[in-house]
This record gives C-alpha cells, structure tokens and sequence, in this order.
C-alpha cells in the first residue's frame, strides 16, 4: 500500500465514525517515526513563511507567538530562531512527543491541545500567529468553528495572524482532502475582528503540478 493509500484508509475510517479530527493522531501513530507517511512533513519550515519573514524582515523579540497545528514543529522552531517566544501545538500528542524528540533543548513550549477546544487562556494572548494547512485539513462543518478559533489567538492593538493555505478561486472545484479553501473562507477571518493587509494569490511552482497558494496577513487593531 502506498503512503498515499495508508493516510486516505485512515481519513476514510475516521470519518465514517463520525471523527474527521481523530485520523490525524492514528496517522502520526502509524508512522511509527518515519516522516515520510506523513504528506506535510517536509522536516523544514514552510518556504511560504520563510519567505515572507524575510521579506517583510520580521523580528520576533519580544513578542508571543502560536503555531496552530505544529506537525513535526519546523515552523515553530523557525519562529523561535527569529526570536519569538512560541507556543506550537497539535491534537495528536504523538506528533507533539515527535517534535520534542527532535528539538529536546528548544526553547518552544510544545502541547498538546485541540483548535475546536483551545486553552482559555490562549484568547487574545498572541502577537503573532501562524495558521498553514489546518483548517483546509477539516471538513467544511467545522471550518467555521475553526476560523474562529484561529481568529480568537490573536492580541488586541496590532497582534498578527499569517495565514496560509491552498487556494481555489470560486468558480473551481473544492476536489478532495486536504480542501483548498476559497476567497470567501480566507475573509472568513474579518468577521471575527480582524482587518486583512494584505493578500497573495499565487503558484507554488516547487510542487508538480504547481498549486495555487493563498497568503495572507490580518491585524487586529
């Protein structure tokens, strides 16, 4: 069975239970250790973070920020180098136990926890937040509840939300797991008190074929 058959058996059985969140601690599971299983698990930082970071020369001293949905903790880690105090977590404590494994003297605090029922004490309580491939992994039903979730991390006067997804524009087809989202699920984030700055549509060429990205910024004043 292919790693791509493994991780659709998985998705399928859960879902049949009526449990579209549980597949992702039965995939890190199965993985037994080997990162290839796992489709999103590149053992890097997502190239779309790095390269707005660079772009936009953030730094992170001095200020909190929360990885949504860790996976192996590439991004977390890529957020704490820049100086960031970062809170990373994940619904599958397999994956969390997996990130510490590989970064055991980092400095983020990795947890397990899960988006539809976050810590209290995370509401408003980031200056940075980094939302890439969650919510697209979720099943329409729970997309909302999700968005406004994500949403509720964000800090009052000036705290920032990155988000980054597969996109499709209105007229194309939602296709299968993992959901590009549209237009209108990416603004989806101002109902919940947040202003977009700024907005990218474009080609992710390193992948064959090339698939449309979204990214974009959000604040909250």
């Amino acid at each position: 069975m292919s790693h791509d058959d493994h991780v659709q058996k998985i998705i399928e059985s859960h879902y049949q239970r009526n449990d579209p969140v549980g597949w992702f601690e039965a995939l890190y599971s199965s993985a037994q250790g080997n990162s290839d299983v796992i489709p999103w698990a590149d053992e890097k930082a997502n190239p779309h973070l790095v390269a707005w970071l660079d772009r936009e020369r953030v730094s992170g001293e001095g200020r909190r920020a929360i990885v949504v949905g860790c996976g192996l903790g590439d991004d977390a880690e890529e957020l704490a180098r820049r100086g960031f105090d970062v809170t990373a977590f994940d619904v599958s404590q397999t994956a969390i136990d997996w990130c510490k494994r590989r970064s055991p003297s980092s400095r983020v605090r990795y947890t397990q926890a899960d988006l539809l029922n976050p810590p209290r004490e995370w509401t408003n309580a980031f200056d940075f937040v980094f939302e890439a491939y969650t919510i697209q992994a979720l099943p329409r039903s729970l997309r909302a509840e999700a968005t406004k979730r994500v949403a509720s991390f964000v800090a009052p006067r000036g705290g920032q939300l990155l988000v980054v997804c597969r996109g499709r524009e209105e007229d194309e087809s939602e296709g299968t797991l993992p959901y590009p989202l549209s237009h209108a699920d990416v603004a989806a984030f101002e109902s919940h008190g947040l202003t977009r700055l700024s907005f990218e549509n474009f080609f992710d060429h390193d992948r064959d074929p090339p698939i449309r990205r979204f990214r974009a910024l959000f604040q909250r004043d």
